[in-house]
């Protein structure tokens, strides 16, 4: 609905200087958010259930994988009905040189990487089996032209890597699409890689994306390519006790190098050692290297069925519903209750603080029984759980739908100088927006308050012990901080700890905040360029069904010819999200891009840090987007005392109730400002 005007000032930064609007109207002033109960939020599931309202019986439904909801896209599967293929168990001969399809196992660092604006569930357990079989796996599940798309992608990997062309840019990658049934999720990730061993399966909110085995490739360069199979078979079956050997080699630096490559990789499953190869002259002292799995902690006895799912992580579903309660507040006193510590929730999205919302969450080590038990003693803290279901796994952050909004805007009346009719005006202005709204996340404004003051002090100051004292308790993120850097000190180390002092999900929060003010600068200088036209350079996504989470592949750069023949319009254009894996457009916004990240400090490629156990591959956002299911309704409320703001002589003011539906990363403040007319001070 509105996008931010951008200049630039003579150092070459863009900023902010006025707000500008998509559409023409006059509008109306009015308040938002005078209470809590003027401003509903109920998350919209993946399903496009409201949470508040779903049955436990749906829900479990929906989180275990099963029924007619959760079948595979037709798009990417064949309709008849298959069988379940197992995987377990198969037997493993050392040192066989026949052809085997096995899969690409992934480095222990890479198993537990699992960070950034959004978690890779990169897949690494499965086992072996001969190539016939796993084709007849690909071919019973992925329908005849994925699975040609599929093989062809496979070979042209391996063209390139035999031809020695170095891949340029952003790994490339394809993707198999949502596969929404677990469970064949899991058989597609284990016969894809089994059957392309130079390959790795990544797992992206039910989405598959293939990607080149990089880790493969390096150790080509160190033995041979039967060698890499091998010991990629002997990795991914995992089998207790067995080991795997290399050749013999004479080259003790050779050697090395293999030990450096393996411990560094895969340290924490295997260890290496190099013995004497006998019946060989001493001359040539050849040695092998031996790797075998690390030995397992309490192994002296096999765990009883029942041993086993005591250890299994229990995960508990349920909708949360909070008033004028931050969220990050509401984490921590549902800890405290349960026992467990924030990090074990997991939630979609962050909502309002001053407002009533409901939200789907899950906890970890936690069972619905005992949750259950703390529903009376939340109560007092304006909270409440219901809709309490076991679940097989934690939410990951963008899982949802969108938003619905029941809001009231109290106090009504003209913008200054206009003398219309109030009614008129606000009916023009919903009319006219019943149209679309941009994506824009909004920043708090720098007040003279004891927040602000706070923090001007800290800056000044370094001063984490005086700036607690002067902060208000209710800042629980801001104090949560300060005291860890008071713990740590304000060195690089001590920095780092304070980070770490924040949930996973915060934390992500917090790079999703930056990497959403960069994007929404980028989209008011695209629309302040090139206004609502598609042009040359502009990117836009050709599938009109997805959401964020669409691969590279999905993603077109306009020609001149598209451009001249108006091809597109401006509702399939995106910007990316700032990220290690996504593609700048190529006219003056992504030289933009460029420029921002370098002002801060940052490039694209820098979007992956170990140290902070980030990984942003970033994404893609649509810049204009619809609100749904829009209704309103004027309301007169009386006032006995007469003392109203504004042309109302009769003691009443007008109310307007407004509801609506926006996708995820939308924001019902930023529709109402495009329909008021109007900042909002809240």
């Amino acid at each position: 609905i509105c996008y931010l005007r951008m200049e630039e000032d003579t150092e070459f930064r863009l900023r902010p200087s006025s707000l500008c609007f998509i559409t023409d109207h006059v509008g109306f002033h009015g308040t938002i958010k005078s209470s809590p109960c003027d401003f509903v939020v109920i998350e919209i599931d993946e399903q496009g259930q409201l949470v508040n309202k779903a049955t436990d019986e749906t829900i479990c439904m929906k989180l275990s994988g099963s029924g007619g909801a959760l079948l595979p896209e037709p798009d990417n599967f064949t309709n008849t009905k298959k069988t379940k293929v197992g995987l377990q168990n198969l037997p493993f001969e050392e040192g066989s040189k026949q052809e085997v399809d096995t899969l690409a196992m992934c480095s222990d660092k890479d198993q537990n990487r699992q960070s950034g604006l959004e978690k890779e569930d990169i897949i690494s357990d499965g086992t072996s089996k001969g190539g016939e079989g796993k084709a007849d796996v690909l071919g019973s599940l992925l329908a005849e032209k994925m699975n040609d798309l599929l093989n062809q992608f496979a070979c042209d990997i391996k063209e390139k890597w035999n031809s020695k062309t170095e891949i340029i840019g952003p790994s490339p990658e394809f993707s198999l699409g949502r596969i929404l049934d677990k469970d064949q999720r899991a058989i597609l990730h284990s016969a894809i890689r089994q059957k392309f061993p130079f390959l790795i399966t990544v797992g992206k909110s039910n989405e598959i994306v293939v990607k080149p085995n990089l880790e493969y490739k390096e150790l080509c360069h160190l033995v041979s390519e039967e060698e890499a199979f091998s010991f990629f078979r002997y990795l991914d079956v995992k089998k207790e006790n067995s080991t795997f050997t290399f050749k013999p080699d004479t080259n003790k630096e050779h050697r090395k190098a293999v030990h450096h490559f393996v411990n560094k990789k895969f340290g924490n499953l295997v260890e290496t050692k190099s013995f004497p190869v006998r019946n060989y002259s001493a001359m040539d002292n050849p040695n092998v290297i031996t790797v075998r799995f690390r030995g397992k902690v309490h192994k002296h006895r096999k765990r009883s069925l029942s041993e086993f799912q005591e250890r299994k992580v229990t995960y508990t579903a349920f909708t949360l519903r909070k008033e004028n309660l931050e969220m990050f507040e509401a984490v921590g006193v549902l800890a405290i209750k349960l026992g467990v510590i924030p990090s074990d929730f997991s939630y979609a999205g962050l909502k309002d603080k001053k407002a009533i919302t409901y939200q789907s969450m899950v906890v970890r080590k936690v069972t619905p029984e005992r949750l259950k038990n703390i529903e009376k003693e939340i109560e007092k803290k304006r909270m409440n759980v219901f809709n309490i279901r076991s679940a097989d796994d934690f939410l990951r952050l963008g899982q949802l739908k969108g938003n619905h909004f029941d809001i009231v805007i109290r106090n009504l009346r003209n913008q200054k100088n206009d003398s219309a009719n109030l009614r008129e005006r606000i009916l023009e202005a919903i009319e006219n927006v019943k149209v679309k709204s941009v994506k824009l996340f909004l920043t708090p404004e720098d007040l003279d308050d004891p927040v602000n003051r706070a923090k001007k002090y800290f800056l000044q100051t370094e001063d984490a012990r005086g700036t607690l004292s002067l902060l208000p308790e209710f800042r629980v993120r801001e104090r949560a901080l300060l005291e860890s850097l008071h713990r740590f000190g304000m060195t690089e180390d001590g920095c780092v700890q304070a980070w770490f002092s924040f949930p996973h999900s915060m934390r992500v929060f917090y790079v999703h905040a930056y990497s959403s003010r960069v994007w929404n600068e980028a989209v008011s200088y695209r629309l302040a360029t090139y206004g609502s036209r598609v042009v040359e350079g502009d990117l836009v996504c050709l599938d009109e069904d997805v959401d964020e989470n669409f691969p590279n592949t999905k993603v077109h750069l306009v020609t001149k010819e598209e451009e001249a023949a108006n091809t597109y319009a401006i509702h399939q254009v995106v910007l990316p999200v700032p990220g290690h894996s996504v593609q700048r457009p190529g006219h003056r916004v992504g030289q933009w891009f460029q420029d921002t990240l370098t002002r801060d400090g940052l490039q694209m490629c820098r979007f992956r840090v170990p140290a902070l156990k980030l990984n942003v591959p970033g994404c893609y956002r649509h810049i204009l987007k619809h609100p749904h299911n829009l209704s309103y309704q004027l309301m007169e409320e009386q006032h006995i005392d007469g003392k109203t703001e504004g042309p109302h002589p009769d003691g009443a003011t007008l109310s307007l109730s407004i509801s609506f539906d926006l996708e995820a990363s939308c924001y019902a403040t930023v529709c109402l400002r495009e329909v008021m007319k109007h900042d909002f001070q809240n």
